[in-house]
C-alpha cells in the first residue's frame, strides 16, 4: 500500500506519523515524494512504520516491489486508458497523479518518456498548451528506436526493413521525437 494513501485513509498526517513512529519527519517526507523509495528503508523505519500506521512491513513495501510490464503492455495499457477515459481526462489524471515524473524517478525511461509523448500528443490534438512541468525531459531522446513488436515481427517475416521504414516515416511526431515510433494510439480493441 501507498503510504500517503494510508495516511489519507487513517486521516493522519506526516506530522503526527512522525510523532507517533519517532521517524524523522524529513523521512517520511521524503517517502511520500518518493524521493525515498520505502523499499530502500531499514527494517528499523519499516518496523516503525508499519507499527504506527497498523499494517505489516510486507503491505508497506509490496507497490515499491512491483515488477515491470513489458513495454509492448505498458503502451497497450495507456492507449486502453485513453480510449476509456477520453483525452482530456487522461491527460488531467496523468498529470495531477506526476505520472510522468513517478517513471522518471524509477528510470523507466521509455515507459516515462511514451507517456510524455501521449499527454503532448492529444494535448495537440485537443488545442491545449503543453504542460511546462516537463521541460527538462523534452529533449531526451532513446538510445535506439523502439518499434512495436508487430512491425519488428513484419520486418523479421518479410526478411526486409521495408516495414521498419515505412512505420519510421509515419510516425507520430511526438512518439518520434523521442525515438519511440508510434503510429496508431486510437485503435485498441
Amino acid at each position: 500500500m501507498k503510504i500517503n494513501e494510508l495516511l489519507q485513509e487513517k486521516n493522519i498526517t506526516k506530522y503526527r506519523l512522525s510523532k507517533i513512529s519517532k521517524v524523522p519527519f524529513a523521512t517520511i517526507s521524503d517517502i511520500c515524494t518518493r524521493k525515498t523509495q520505502i523499499g530502500k528503508c531499514t527494517a528499523d523505519t519499516l518496523y516503525k512504520l508499519s507499527k504506527a500506521l497498523g499494517v505489516t512491513m510486507e503491505a508497506l513495501i509490496a507497490d515499491s516491489m512491483e515488477h515491470r510490464k513489458s513495454f509492448e503492455t505498458f503502451k497497450s495499457n495507456v492507449c486502453h486508458m485513453v480510449k476509456d477515459m477520453g483525452d482530456i481526462d487522461f491527460i488531467i489524471g496523468t498529470l495531477e497523479r506526476d505520472e510522468i515524473r513517478n517513471l522518471y524517478l524509477r528510470k523507466w525511461y521509455p515507459e516515462c518518456l511514451y507517456m510524455l509523448a501521449m499527454v503532448d500528443y492529444l494535448s495537440r490534438e485537443n488545442d491545449i498548451p503543453l504542460c511546462t512541468r516537463y521541460d527538462d525531459m523534452r529533449s531526451a531522446k532513446l538510445r535506439e528506436p523502439i518499434y512495436p513488436t508487430s512491425i519488428i515481427a513484419m520486418s523479421a517475416a518479410s526478411n526486409s526493413e521495408r516495414p521498419k521504414q515505412e512505420s519510421f516515416e509515419k510516425a507520430i511526431p511526438e512518439f518520434m521525437r523521442f525515438n519511440i515510433i508510434e503510429n496508431e494510439v486510437r485503435n485498441v480493441y
